[in-house]
This record gives C-alpha cells, sequence and structure tokens, in this order.
C-alpha cells in the first residue's frame, strides 16, 4: 500500500480512538463506582440504542472480515455463515431475552443460580462464560493483526504483534474505565460507521454491475476458477461425508450459539423493563439481517472484482478481501478515490474491532468478579470489591486473549468465532434452557450441563485439524488429530444436553418447588426483577 493509504487510515484510526476515548473519560467521571453502573450502564438505555449497541457487538470482525473472505473464497458455502448468524436470532428472541432480562441482573450465571446452589453453579458458569469470551477474542485479535498488517504494506510478524497488542492495551483501558455505559456508547458509534461503510460499499458494487445482481453472480463464478460450482453447495463443505458432517456441526453453533454468548446476554440487562429487551432484539434483527443481506453483495463483488488469487495472496484465510474490494472500487492503488476508501473501510473494520473486544472483555470480567471471585469467597462480595477486581480482571483476559491472538494469526476469523459459537452452545445453553423450563433440574444438572459441554468441546478442539495435522494448523509441523471435524458442535451440543439431563436424573437434591414458582413467575412477569 502506498504512503497515503497509510497516513489517511492512521489519522481515522486516530481520530475514532480519541473519539472513544473521550467518551470513555467522561463516562468514567460519572458513577461508576456501583456494580450496577459497571455491569449494566444503570439499565438506562432504550430498546433503540440497546438495539444499535446489540448490532455493534454482534457485527464484529468475522462479520465484516471474515465472513466477506469466505463468500469470496468458497461462493455459496461461504454464504452460510451469514444465514447461521442470522437465524440464530429467533432463538434469542423467542426462548432468551426476556425471560433472561427479568431473572437475571449482571451475567448468565445470575439466572442459572437463580434456584440451586450458588457456589458450584456461579463458578462452572464463571468459567465457561470466561472461556468463551476469549476464544472470542481471539478472532477479534486476528483481525486486527490482518487489517494492519494490510495497511502497512506487508505481512511482517512484528508488526500483526503490536497491532494485537494495541488492541489488547485499548480494551482494557475502555473497559476498566467507562465499563458498560461507554462500552455501549462506543458499539453504537460503532454500529452506525459500520452500517453507512457497508451501505456505501454494497451501492458501488451494484453500480458497477449497473445493477444486474445476476452479472455480479456469473462473474463471481467465472473468476473464481469453480465455475457454477462456486454458486452451488458443496466447494467447502460437500467434498465428502466428514466435511458435510462438518458444516452440520457448524449450523448448530451458528444457530445456537448466539443464546448462549456471554456479552450479547450481558446487553439485556442494560434496559430498564423485559419489553425494552425484546424490543431491543427486534432493533438488533433489523439492523444485524440488513448488514447480512449486503455482505453477501460484497463476498461476490470481492470474488468478481478483486478475484480469489488477489485475495488468498493478501491473505491466505480471506481476511481482508473487504478493504482490497474499497481499494479497487474507488479507483485503485494509486487513485485518490481508492486511498479514501480503503481508508475508510480499514479504519471502521479497526473500529468494529475495539467495539466487539471491549463488549467481550466487559462480560467475562464481569463473570470474573461477580461469579467466580464472589463465589470463591464463600460470601458475596462488596459491591465495590467486584468492581474493583473486575477491572484488574480485564487486564488478565486482555493479556490472554493477545497471546491466543498471536498465536491463531493466519486462521480465518469466521472461522475461529464458529469455534467460539460452539462452545457457547455446548455449555452455557443447555444449562440456560434447563434452568428457564425445567422444574426438576438441580444443581448437580446444572454443573453437569456447564463442563459436560465445555470440556468436550475443548478437547475436540485440540484433537481437530484446526491444531494439528494439516499444512492450515495451528501446529503444521506435529500430528495428534483424531477427530476429524473443525468443529466440535456436533457432539458437543448433545454432549451438554445429555449431561445436564444425566446430572439432574441421579441427583439426590429434592427440586425446590418455591424457588422454581418464584423463578417462573419472575421470568413471565417481571415482578421482582432488578
Amino acid at each position: 500500500m502506498t504512503g497515503n493509504h497509510q497516513t489517511l487510515a492512521l489519522c481515522l484510526f486516530s481520530a475514532f480512538i480519541v473519539v472513544t476515548l473521550a467518551i470513555t473519560t467522561w463516562v468514567g467521571r460519572n458513577r461508576q463506582g456501583s456494580a450496577e453502573e459497571f455491569y449494566a450502564g444503570g439499565r438506562l438505555f432504550s430498546p433503540m440504542e440497546n438495539g444499535f449497541a446489540i448490532a455493534g457487538d454482534y457485527m464484529s470482525a468475522a462479520s465484516f472480515l471474515g465472513l466477506t473472505g469466505l463468500i469470496a473464497l468458497f461462493g455459496y458455502d461461504g454464504l452460510l455463515y451469514a444465514v447461521g448468524f442470522q437465524v440464530a436470532w429467533l432463538v434469542v428472541l423467542f426462548l432468551v431475552a426476556e425471560l433472561v432480562r427479568n431473572c437475571g441482573r449482571f451475567t448468565l450465571a445470575d439466572v442459572v443460580a437463580a434456584r440451586m446452589s450458588e457456589r458450584p453453579v456461579r463458578i462452572a458458569a464463571g468459567t465457561s462464560s470466561v472461556t468463551v469470551s476469549v476464544l472470542y477474542l481471539v478472532a477479534q485479535m486476528v483481525g486486527a493483526g490482518s487489517l494492519v498488517a494490510l495497511l502497512l504494506g506487508g505481512t511482517s510478524p512484528a508488526a500483526r504483534a503490536w497491532t494485537v497488542i494495541g488492541v489488547g492495551a485499548l480494551m482494557v483501558i475502555y473497559v476498566s474505565l467507562g465499563g458498560m455505559r461507554a462500552t455501549t456508547w462506543i458499539q453504537i458509534v460503532k454500529a452506525v460507521l459500520l452500517l453507512a461503510g457497508t451501505v456505501a460499499l454494497t451501492v458501488l458494487v451494484l453500480l458497477r454491475f449497473h445493477g444486474d445482481v445476476d452479472r455480479l453472480l456469473l462473474t463471481a463464478a467465472e473468476r473464481s476458477g469453480h465455475g457454477d460450482a462456486f454458486l452451488a453447495p458443496g466447494l467447502k463443505y460437500g467434498g465428502d461425508w466428514t466435511a458435510r458432517f462438518d458444516f452440520i456441526s457448524l449450523g448448530l453453533a451458528l444457530v445456537l450459539g448466539t443464546a448462549g454468548l456471554p456479552h450479547i446476554l450481558s446487553r439485556f440487562y442494560t434496559v430498564p423493563t423485559a419489553r425494552a429487551a425484546r424490543r431491543s432484539v427486534l432493533w438488533s434483527i433489523g439492523l444485524i439481517g440488513a448488514f447480512y443481506l449486503m455482505t453477501f453483495v460484497l463476498g461476490f463483488g470481492a470474488a468478481a472484482i478483486v478475484g480469489p488469487e488477489a485475495i488468498r495472496g493478501s491473505n491466505a484465510a480471506g481476511n481482508t478481501a473487504m478493504p482490497l474490494l474499497a481499494l479497487d472500487l474507488g479507483g485503485g492503488a494509486n487513485s485518490t478515490g481508492g486511498t479514501v476508501l480503503f481508508a475508510v473501510v480499514a479504519a471502521v473494520a479497526f473500529a468494529t474491532i475495539l467495539a466487539v473486544v471491549a463488549g467481550i472483555t466487559l462480560a467475562s470480567s464481569a463473570s470474573v468478579a461477580h461469579d467466580l471471585y464472589a463465589s470463591l469467597r464463600r460470601s458475596r462480595a462488596k459491591q465495590h470489591s467486584e468492581v474493583a477486581v473486575a477491572r484488574v480482571a480485564s487486564v488478565g483476559i486482555g493479556v490472554v486473549a493477545i497471546a491466543l491472538g498471536l498465536l491463531a494469526r493466519d486462521l480465518n476469523v469466521a472461522f475461529l468465532v464458529g469455534l467460539a459459537f460452539a462452545v457457547a452452545a455446548s455449555a452455557n445453553l443447555p444449562a440456560l434452557l434447563y434452568s428457564l423450563f425445567w422444574r426438576g433440574f438441580t444443581t448437580r444438572g446444572a454443573v453437569w450441563a456447564v463442563y459436560g459441554g465445555l470440556i468436550p468441546a475443548l478437547v475436540l478442539v485440540v484433537l481437530s485439524p484446526v491444531v494439528s495435522g494439516s499444512p492450515e494448523s495451528l501446529f503444521p509441523g506435529v500430528d495428534f488429530q483424531y477427530f476429524p471435524l473443525q468443529n466440535p458442535g456436533l457432539v458437543s451440543i448433545p454432549a451438554g444436553f445429555f449431561a445436564g439431563w444425566l446430572g439432574t436424573v441421579t441427583s439426590s437434591e429434592t427440586p425446590d418447588e418455591a424457588k422454581h414458582a418464584e423463578t417462573e413467575v419472575r421470568s413471565l412477569t417481571g415482578a421482582g426483577a432488578a
């Protein structure tokens, strides 16, 4: 990339960082001492504000960078990610949003532990939430490294490393100083920028093909080198039965995982009522749905205009397809329009990464402080002590995410997010649904549901082609691959539900009917909700 690209994009990066740090500093001066303010922003956001923030939280680097790259490289099969991401919100709307808002205070564990022995359930749910959050953070770190490496004109490991470290440092500052209120406004600003940028690029792609979508698709298929197969199922997931089962596993993870993501569930506590939580989801569905429809045009547009060879030449996983498309649409590498459009898209992508990592870090640090720390102290911690621990925890989580992001820097970010969704669907969702809808659910069942999904998911990932046994693995020089699928959801999600059932039916604990009745009334009516 030319010096003009670098200068302009870095100026835009800096402008966004200055604005968001100003928001964080301003908010940090206003009532950040209480847990309710730090974790939930005082529950003062409107449904529209929260809907934009949810959309900003959900439309991550996986969506903006990874998904576009997958569609550009694999056509129809890459588009399946977008379908899974979108359908997942129906599960959230109909099964989770209102009930979670009524039953909990700050975290997933609040809901699950409402009628159980709190300590073991909180430790299990907190451990799972932190694990999911760290996996999700790794994807954002990888996206940041790919983006800035492209901006700086090379793929230097040192450049990627410093980028990841810089993003990690910023997310710690956002969370520790600003809490939920600052994080929410950062996500709203980012959502507006992302949607505006995506609309502009979509219009430019359609103008390039004079509004003829058929011509766009046919050109993409021709340049892909796969012909009509590019527009049909099977290019990535139809080669053999292993690939087909991998697709089923991925689909289950994407559709069910959203309802178990800690940073999404925590957003329902930032509004005053359950009705507002439901309306927030409706807002977010509209915004997210529009965005994923546009990624369809942008992914095939990248294949048709940039070409898969150029995309792979820049980044083998396809993470830089969107910035390269912007560069071409603006007029090319040496044009003023190309420079400006590339810089704007790179800045929006960087803003996307910063906003999402702030939300995830806040949710995971809340789990550490509100669930793990308070439980391990054997008594409920004071609120101001919890907030202090959460701020310290954000630093530790940032360090772990940075280290793993450096390790996984060559993997596609959408694929990495698929792993996080699989763990969320395996460990968090069974415990959440059983606690909301099963009258006889017990403490042992809750703990077994979490660990019965979490441990198999993590073990299967370690034994999968993701980690070893192939040139694209994290450790290509060794081979301890015993599980053939790249996504563990097909096995680990049923395992989590089965473990929850088995733990309950083998438990000697008598379910507390009074607590269940209280939880049921509270979840359906909101009576007594925080």
